[in-house]
């Protein structure tokens, strides 16, 4: 089991901690619903110390990155970051990822806390750009600020005028008067906010500093149940369950972050799904009955024949109603078409829906 500097921080908070990837984690401190409606209505605080981070450096760099992952690394400017993913060279996903972009010679990767080690392999393996790598995932922690009003409350501890930072943007600063802060306008949960990158010697100082500063705005620490059902309003892929090394990007509805004009691993395979279409599409599905769907469940069309699965479902806190994300037959991914979601023994009515499931 591996703990974050957090540890002591989330047992004096009494809460919940489980085994998460190895890293021994808070689920829940006063609830997942209390702390999902927090994060919407106002803002929360996050340990995501769990993940990954390595460095990408040198004259290497660019080209090993454009080569191993399917977003456009050139399109990057220094200060901005993107979402993409490791292609597999099978067809599948490594991993899902986001890259910071400081200049040409110089990225940070921040992976998920169950792939860190089968991504530097991964990267290492690929690595003929002579490019310098660096898994810095042990020195360095990470928090999140999330919720609309994050931004009052990271203000009140850095000079730097938050509101220039545009979304997926990062600056490195002065922040809670800890020196060569990361902050960066990304997140997991779709309520906007920051996510926090800082030495683990700074840890602690950080973390009281946002609680303190957030105190007026009604900030509360939120686990990683609040951080799911999050996520799952707004679509979000969790890698081991939406998408994994047997699933494409294309199959995933991630087009969006494969780009076709430069050469990367798994180039072919998507540009020919792309054009011959695939077989299964993840899918939204929004609950008619009542009832909650769970990661495993079987989704069936009006005539119960077997055409899916669901890959992660729950309660959606905002919309209070069952959602679910399933890979499914393409031919029955349109908005609006009614299915089936078999839960024990019951057939239970759907509705298929676009991605996220929660509008603000």
């Amino acid at each position: 089991m591996q703990f974050t500097i957090f540890k002591e921080t989330h047992e004096e908070l009494k809460a919940k901690m489980v085994d998460f990837a190895g890293f021994y984690m808070p689920v829940e401190y006063s609830g997942v619903i209390d702390e999902h409606i927090t994060v919407r209505e106002k803002a929360g605080l996050f340990d995501v110390s769990h993940m990954g981070s390595i460095w990408v450096k040198g004259q290497g760099a660019l080209e090993l990155l454009q080569y191993t992952t399917s977003n456009d690394v050139s399109a990057l400017q220094p200060g901005s970051a993107h979402y993409t993913c490791f292609p597999n060279g099978k067809g599948g996903i490594v991993d899902d990822l986001l890259i910071y972009c400081y200049d040409e010679q110089k990225f940070l990767l921040v992976v998920n806390a169950s792939n860190i080690q089968k991504d530097w392999e991964w990267i290492n393996s690929q690595n003929r750009f002579g490019a310098i790598l660096e898994n810095s995932s042990a020195n360095i922690s990470q928090l999140a600020l999330q919720g609309p009003l994050a931004q009052q409350i990271a203000q009140k501890l850095c000079d730097y005028p938050l509101e220039n930072l545009g979304s997926f943007h990062f600056i490195t600063t002065e922040f809670a008067q800890c020196q060569n802060v990361i902050i960066s306008t990304t997140g997991y949960t779709g309520a906007g906010g920051y996510e926090i990158y800082f030495y683990n010697t700074d840890g602690l100082k950080i973390w009281k500093a946002i609680m303190e500063a957030g105190s007026e705005f009604g900030i509360k620490p939120i686990g990683l149940g609040a951080r799911d059902t999050l996520r799952l309003e707004m679509g979000y892929c969790l890698y081991g369950n939406d998408i994994d090394d047997t699933t494409s990007p294309i199959e995933a509805n991630l087009n969006w972050i494969v780009k076709f004009g430069k050469d990367f691993i798994d180039k072919e395979i998507h540009q020919t799904q792309v054009k011959e279409g695939v077989k299964r599409k993840l899918t939204g599905l929004k609950m008619i009955d009542r009832g909650v769907p769970r990661h495993g469940y079987e989704v069936y069309d009006l005539d119960k024949n077997l055409i899916g699965i669901v890959t992660s479902g729950g309660f959606s806190p905002c919309m209070k109603i069952g959602i679910a994300m399933a890979y499914i037959n393409p031919k029955f991914n349109q908005a609006g078409q009614i299915l089936f979601i078999k839960i024990r023994e019951n057939f239970c009515k759907v509705e298929v829906c676009k991605f996220p499931f929660y509008k603000k």
